[in-house]
Formats: C-alpha cells, sequence, structure tokens
C-alpha cells in the first residue's frame, strides 16, 4: 500500500457504497475495536470517538495512508443503541423507538499525516410503532442484525420510517459531505481527484 493511499477502517457494505460516490479508490479494512460505551458517556461522544479510534487503530500498521473512521450511534434519550445482540435486544430497542423521533449520531473521523480531525453529524429520525410479529419479521431478513438500533434506513425498514431530519448518507453510516470535506482539508479533493481519473 503506498504512501498516500485511502483505507476505510470499516467492513461495513454500505459505508464502501457510499464512500464510493465520491469516486475515489479505497481499500476496506475493519478495524477491531471496543465498542462499549464509557460510563456518563454521551451518544454524540462515543460515536466520534468510536470512529477516531477506528481511524487510529490502523494508523501504525499502515503509515503514510489516508484513514477513514466512521461509527453510528441511534439515541434514545441519553441511552446509545448500537448493533443488537439478538431478537429479544431488538425488540427492546424498535419497541421503544417506534412512535418517537430520536436522534442519529454518526461519527467520522480521517487520520492523515499523524493527525485525526473528527465530525459528528445527528440527524432525527421518526418511526412507526411496530408489532411484535413486524419485528420478528424484520429480523427474519437479516437486515437489523449489523445496524445501530436495529434498523436499516436504506434497506426494508425504508417503510416504517416516517420522517427523517438531516443526513441520508449519515444515518446509512457515512456523512458524504462530512467526509469529503475532511478529505480536502488533508489535501485530497474528491471532486478534482475523481474527475482527473475520469478523464
Amino acid at each position: 500500500m503506498t504512501n498516500g493511499s485511502l483505507i476505510l477502517a470499516s467492513a461495513s457494505p454500505q459505508r464502501a457504497r457510499l464512500l464510493e460516490q465520491l469516486g475515489l479508490a479505497f481499500t476496506a479494512i475493519p478495524a477491531d475495536i471496543d465498542e462499549t460505551p464509557r460510563p456518563g458517556e454521551t451518544p454524540e461522544a462515543l460515536a466520534e470517538r468510536l470512529a477516531r479510534t477506528k481511524a487510529e487503530a490502523l494508523s501504525a500498521a499502515y503509515p503514510g495512508a489516508r484513514i477513514l473512521g466512521s461509527d453510528t450511534v441511534v439515541a434514545f434519550g441519553d441511552e446509545a443503541f448500537g448493533k443488537p445482540r439478538d431478537l429479544a435486544d431488538a425488540k427492546r430497542m424498535l419497541s421503544a423507538l417506534g412512535g418517537t423521533t430520536h436522534r442519529v449520531i454518526t461519527g467520522v473521523a480521517l487520520f492523515a499525516e499523524g493527525v485525526t480531525e473528527t465530525a459528528a453529524v445527528v440527524s432525527e429520525v421518526s418511526l412507526d410503532v411496530l408489532s411484535e410479529a413486524a419485528i420478528e419479521a424484520y429480523w427474519a431478513t437479516g437486515e437489523p442484525q449489523g445496524a445501530a438500533g436495529a434498523y436499516a434506513i436504506q434497506g426494508h425498514a425504508g417503510q416504517f420510517v416516517s420522517y427523517l431530519s438531516g443526513s441520508f448518507s449519515a444515518v446509512m453510516g457515512l456523512p458524504v459531505y462530512e467526509t469529503a470535506v475532511l478529505l480536502r482539508a488533508s489535501g485530497l479533493d474528491p471532486l478534482l481527484t475523481a474527475g482527473r481519473a475520469a478523464i
């Protein structure tokens, strides 16, 4: 891997697809980190810390590379909902979120040349109230298992998301606008780079 290469510190296919929108060549390499919230940590602080930790976790192994980390947390009040452990946990989350407007916080971090810059995007999402049978059917699709808050807005869950204010790409897992801003600040302009590649 050469100096100046771009790494996405994630195994998420959704994040990879979103990063592809910027037209940049990159390599996806998951970062194995502890995602346990710290005592008293707000969902906003958690999302930003996990994004930073993912980016920095790969920095020693890939010196000279730009490394992007991102993490999404669904906030029900002050409680952070990550990925559900099992069906019972998904029922708990979706039952709590149904009929409410909650926050979805996505942190994004870029490590480049020994410095990590971060941003956090807060969106608001409303979900319909789901019956236990509907939650079980949704769980059977396999979609909730890897999604913060037990739902993925870009998939089957789109049919019970009644309201979104903020960034659709951030709710999916990678805020495209903020990612482009961080990359440009590091000296890599996605539009100019993608444009040159297309010529």
